[in-house]
């Protein structure tokens, strides 16, 4: 009888032990499963990120003529690229096929660059790369030269999901599905070789 009070206790103390573990591990266990949904709650890096000013170097610009560069603000692509003197003579040309030729819709265009050119320094072209009809992202055709879809083309972006087409300051023509010019992000430079996507002159986002 005595070793089976031994054993009993032996075991008694075995479930206490075990009882007390497993509670132990299961808090910890609450814990652990609380930290990722807890965390949840916070941005993820990568959208801070995504929301951050961009610092670009135009430099290469000059290197290449006809280049454009793209880059990603917000999740959105940003065309930046560089346009001849001739190429900005021709967007004096096209008021009359433009639904919107003097950007009036703020909605597209902000004040700093309410201009024929639609930027700061008029060689110098952001424009956010984001078809205004349906999203998708029209094709780059800077040649001033007749094109299937335009026999008048001055260069510029054409959309093959629907049509649409945008002069080489990301103004909508007439008669095409997209309601309203390419957008125009917040920047502003920093010297003549830098610029930053996010913030307009005068620190405005």
């Amino acid at each position: 009888m005595a070793n089976d009070g031994v054993n009993g206790g032996i075991n008694t103390g075995r479930r206490r032990f075990l009882t007390a573990t497993t509670a132990v591990v299961g808090a910890v266990g609450v814990g652990f499963a609380a930290v990722p949904f807890v965390s949840s709650w916070e941005p993820s890096a990568r959208a801070k990120t995504l929301g951050a000013p961009v610092d670009v170097d135009i430099s290469k610009l000059d290197n290449e003529p006809g280049m454009r560069m793209i880059v990603q603000w917000r999740g959105k692509p940003v065309w930046i690229f560089k346009r001849s003197s001739e190429q900005l003579a021709a967007l004096t040309t096209l008021d009359g096929r433009l639904v919107d030729p003097k950007s009036i819709n703020p909605d597209q265009t902000p004040d700093f660059a309410k201009n024929e050119s639609r930027a700061i320094k008029p060689e110098i072209a952001v424009i956010v790369g984001i078809c205004t009809h349906l999203g998708c992202s029209p094709g780059y055709y800077p040649e001033m030269q007749p094109q299937a879809f335009d026999a008048k083309w001055q260069g510029g972006f054409y959309c093959p999901c629907h049509q649409s087409r945008f002069d080489l300051a990301g103004r909508v023509f007439q008669g095409v599905p997209a309601p309203s010019n390419l957008a125009i992000p917040p920047y502003h430079y920093t010297d003549d070789s830098h610029l930053v996507i996010g913030v307009a002159p005068g620190g405005a986002a």
